[in-house]
């Protein structure tokens, strides 16, 4: 027997929390009847999501896209600007960590559900990096007050340290080893800054490249050797924090 959150997240459909969610939503059956949050099913049992079966394996697939500015990170259809707009695939995968609707840069992509909780999960400390461009000119004072952390009043937290360097007069790049909900755009709102433009460069050991908005590679087979160690050895690094 498997949990059903995780049968969906095994076929690349969600992260498994999503997966409550989607559930929860009345959108999962398990042989005809209406799925609940927290079962589990057999190997032959029949699930269908939004009515259709789910079944059969597809191979893993890991793809580094460049989301443009003033999409959203969904596949709801309700919304008009999302993702199926400008990313279609020959099968259905999901992000592993979102960008919100006024920024760019690179998503993953993928069908592997393992990896997407694994990069979902803040506690993993893995690394995105960003470049941003501001209103006013880049301080010294402004890049130490943001690699220290940066109070956030509307949240009620205080961000991790992180890497802050300088790479124009209005321009800095920034990594980070957390997601809150538009941590960049609050930190520097704290701070008495605007962003004017913020775009994700990297992904732990994935770059952007040479990507142009819309665009999309898969990934090689050496980047995805390096990041699966690398969730691997988070991972395990994590599991021995909390003994």
């Amino acid at each position: 027997m498997i949990r059903l959150n995780k049968f969906l997240s095994d076929h690349g459909l969600c992260s498994r929390r999503e997966g409550d969610h989607i559930i929860e939503a009345g959108r999962v059956s398990v042989n005809g009847k209406q799925a609940k949050v927290g079962m589990k099913i057999f190997p032959d049992d029949v699930v269908c999501l939004d009515g259709k079966a789910i079944s059969g394996e597809n191979p893993r697939v890991c793809i580094a896209y460049y989301k443009p500015e003033g999409i959203v990170c969904t596949f709801e259809t309700k919304e008009k600007n999302n993702l199926l707009k400008s990313f279609t695939y020959p099968i259905r995968l999901t992000y592993a960590g979102r960008l919100d609707k006024a920024s760019e840069g690179l998503l993953i992509m993928t069908n592997d559900g393992y990896l997407i909780d694994q990069m979902m999960r803040a506690r993993n400390y893995h690394e995105k990096e960003y470049v941003v461009k501001v209103s006013r000119r880049v301080t010294s004072k402004f890049l130490g007050e943001l690699s220290q952390g940066v109070y956030l009043s509307a949240l009620n937290v205080k961000t991790r340290p992180c890497k802050v360097f300088m790479t124009g007069p209005f321009e800095f790049h920034i990594i980070l080893t957390q997601g809150l909900n538009r941590q960049i755009r609050r930190m520097c709102e704290e701070l008495g800054y605007q962003v004017k433009n913020l775009k994700r460069i990297r992904i732990m050991n994935i770059a952007l490249g040479n990507l142009r908005p819309g665009e999309y590679r898969e990934l090689t087979a050496d980047e995805r050797s390096l990041l699966d160690r690398q969730l691997k050895k988070n991972h395990k690094d994590c599991e021995k924090g909390q003994k």
